[in-house]
């Protein structure tokens, strides 16, 4: 089982801010979740659309589209972050 955190934007278009999920076997990557996730609904299809400016962090560390998301216990997605 793997946490799913959604946060800003993100949270707001899945109108969820957690979930717990069982991802599929063939799932490997940051880049694999998103992808399966845009086909669970329209709202996540519409809240990954632009997935190239979602940042992930895996078990609260930031991480790459590429990382493994292997032995993750909780997938945190958020907008990138700006300061000001």
């Amino acid at each position: 089982m793997t946490r799913l955190l959604y946060f800003a934007w993100v949270k707001d278009k899945t109108g969820i801010a957690a979930e717990d999920v069982d991802l599929p076997e063939n799932i490997d990557t940051v880049a694999d979740v998103i992808a399966w996730l845009k086909t669970r609904g329209p709202q996540y299809e519409n809240a990954f659309a632009q997935s190239e400016a979602i940042r992930a962090a895996i078990d609260q560390t930031h991480a790459r589209i590429d990382a493994s998301v292997a032995s993750a216990k909780e997938i945190a997605f958020f907008p990138p972050v700006t300061g000001g």
